[in-house]
């Protein structure tokens, strides 16, 4: 196989981002374990292989980078928010509220506060039990 460039490496990037937004996680993932291999402290590649393994439901190596990110960035609303998804996907509500929280907090987007169970239902952070809470 010919050595990668730099270039290769965006390019790469480029069409896994393409490939994600047309739903094929399977092929971003390929793509980006050569980019990520090549730079591992590439947190724009690491961030994206994690919503692609979220999309393909592989649910521990989608958890594994939405960590790795949010060690390097722990101020990123999104990997907050989408590591609560992953978390909660895997039936862990407990710990994905903790980061739906932290994400609001970061970033108060109304997807985030509703997420994070911060709506106008009560005025300390908490909402009332509705009919559907602990349902799977």
């Amino acid at each position: 196989m010919p050595e990668r460039s730099p270039e290769t490496h965006v390019i790469d990037y480029r069409a896994a981002e393409q490939l994600l937004a047309a739903r094929d996680p399977g092929g971003a993932i390929r793509l980006l374990d050569s980019v990520i291999t090549a730079h591992p402290e590439n947190t724009a590649a690491r961030l994206l292989r994690a919503r692609a393994f979220f999309l393909s439901a592989q649910l521990r190596p989608a958890e594994l980078e939405f960590q790795i990110v949010l060690e390097r960035e722990p101020d990123n609303a999104f990997a907050h928010f989408a590591l609560a998804r992953t978390l909660e996907r895997a039936s862990r509500p407990d710990e994905a509220l903790r980061h739906f929280r932290l994400a609001a907090a970061l970033e108060p987007r109304p997807e985030f506060l509703e997420a994070a169970r911060f709506g106008p239902e009560r005025g300390n952070g908490d909402r009332a039990a509705g009919p559907n809470d602990g349902a799977p």
